[in-house]
């Protein structure tokens, strides 16, 4: 087994694309992990950069951060040295998020040399996987030099193949709280008591990336009581769209490849509950069951979304307040007071007044809490055999199996945000809140209407 150290004069080859098969992608990355026999790989994840299609050359990423995003980092040497926007990414999960959300919760992963060859060879293995949609838009930008591999938290054990079986969960929690902000404005006062999540549910409807909104509310996962925590994961398995995973053995057995996945129907369920027997043993039907009792336990036990919930509420001023401080950094004219008549500027001009350092604490406080917001939750499970005696790992007991499970718990997807996206969040932000409005007043027009109707 390398050793982190012993990596770094390790380069990828194309006789060592074998063994990594297609486990999801995002936006900009996609994931691999590995299945093979060869030690080095065994237990690890690799993530690849992807490049559009069309003039990928142009718009690949930028080649390390900018000179605003070198003043608002300057505390951090490592990553104001980062060559590479990919390393300044690492460097961010492993300077910054690590020790806010627990090192024992994060693996910042390590950059591993690769050839162009071998990025062809993945690309030509993994591409049948794909959404087909998601191949049309983008491939694997074989132009990257360096690959981040990391542990493969599906698994509870790493480095060796072990013969006991393990279950592990993957939850985006989102937001889990409503902001307070004095400065959202009166017109997106509804941010103070609808989630985000819900409200932007109804957008992705309205653009047609979901079929059905979710009925799962943060607030419940985020809230301790194990009764709310059970009905959010409830809620999560009936829509999963790109928020629940879960794998077996580390082979996704429910949830979504690279994209939002089906809405949990009959069939769907019972090929999941199937599955579970060979780790959970409950009576016929319950499987399912048991496994949310499980995470729900886990979640409340670990009081890790405690942790996260701190990182998130870095975010005190809303993007209605940290835009102002953006223009601040950026010495831009502020676009958003220039749509304000004087007096409705005035409650933020304690942000055209505030001072360079102050302005800096605003935006890098939200973009750390924009990352906590989009992070992902792992839990791997692993059941005791009979015998173990104690053991380093957290532990939850399913009383109805009289089954006891190891855990471990990790946070993922911990991506540096870019100051450059600032503006596309606020833009955001108002189209979130703008479709939200007009659904509910779509939908009270529709009561009336009804109610006007002779019975």
């Amino acid at each position: 087994m390398y050793e982190t150290d012993c990596w770094m004069d390790v380069t990828l080859t194309k006789k060592d694309a074998a063994g990594w098969v297609y486990r999801g992608e995002g936006a900009a990355n996609i994931v691999l992990a590995y299945v093979g026999s060869y030690p080095p790989f065994i237990g690890k994840v690799m993530r690849l950069r992807k490049a559009p299609r069309n003039c990928a050359l142009a718009m690949r990423s930028p080649s390390a951060l900018n000179a605003h995003e070198h003043l608002l980092w300057k505390d951090i040497d490592q990553l104001i040295g980062s060559s590479d926007s990919e390393l300044a990414c690492q460097l961010f999960v492993e300077h910054v998020m690590k020790p806010l959300l627990g090192s024992q919760y994060v693996d910042a992963g390590m950059h591993v040399m690769v050839l162009k060859e071998f990025l062809e060879a993945v690309e030509r293995d993994v591409i049948s996987k794909r959404p087909i949609w998601r191949v049309d838009n983008a491939k694997i930008d074989t132009l990257c030099e360096s690959v981040l591999l990391m542990s493969d938290y599906s698994l509870f054990a790493h480095g060796a193949l072990e013969s006991r079986s393990c279950i592990s969960v993957e939850i985006k929690p989102k937001c889990g709280f409503l902001p307070l902000s004095r400065f959202i404005s009166e017109g997106t006062a509804i941010k103070r008591t609808i989630t985000r999540f819900a409200m932007h549910q109804a957008l992705k409807l309205h653009q047609g990336e979901i079929a059905l909104i979710s009925e799962y509310n943060p607030l419940d996962l985020f809230s301790g009581c194990k009764e709310r925590i059970y009905k959010a994961i409830v809620d999560l398995f009936t829509t999963p769209q790109n928020n629940f995973r879960v794998f077996l053995n580390g082979y996704l057995i429910f949830g979504g490849l690279g994209c939002g996945a089906k809405d949990t129907n009959v069939s769907i369920a019972k090929a999941f509950e199937d599955s579970l027997k060979s780790v959970i043993e409950a009576d016929a039907g319950k499987c399912t069951e048991n496994l949310i009792t499980l995470v729900a336990e886990a979640v409340q036990k670990s009081r890790v979304l405690d942790r996260l919930l701190e990182v998130q509420k870095l975010d005190s001023v809303d993007i209605e307040g940290a835009i102002h401080a953006y223009y601040e950094i950026t010495c831009q004219q502020c676009l958003v007071c220039k749509e304000l008549s004087d007096e409705q500027a005035k409650r933020f001009s304690v942000f055209h007044s505030a001072s360079l350092d102050e302005s800096l604490r605003i935006v890098k406080d939200y973009l750390i809490a924009a990352t906590a917001k989009d992070s992902s939750l792992m839990i791997c499970f692993r059941p005791r055999r009979e015998g173990d005696s104690g053991s380093e790992y957290n532990n939850v007991c399913l009383k109805s199996t009289n089954q006891t499970f190891d855990f471990k718990v990790h946070f993922l997807d911990l991506d540096l945000k870019r100051l450059s996206k600032m503006e596309e969040h606020y833009e955001l932000d108002k189209k979130i809140v703008s479709c939200y409005t007009e659904m509910i007043e779509g939908d009270e027009k529709r009561k009336k209407v009804t109610n006007l109707q002779p019975s």
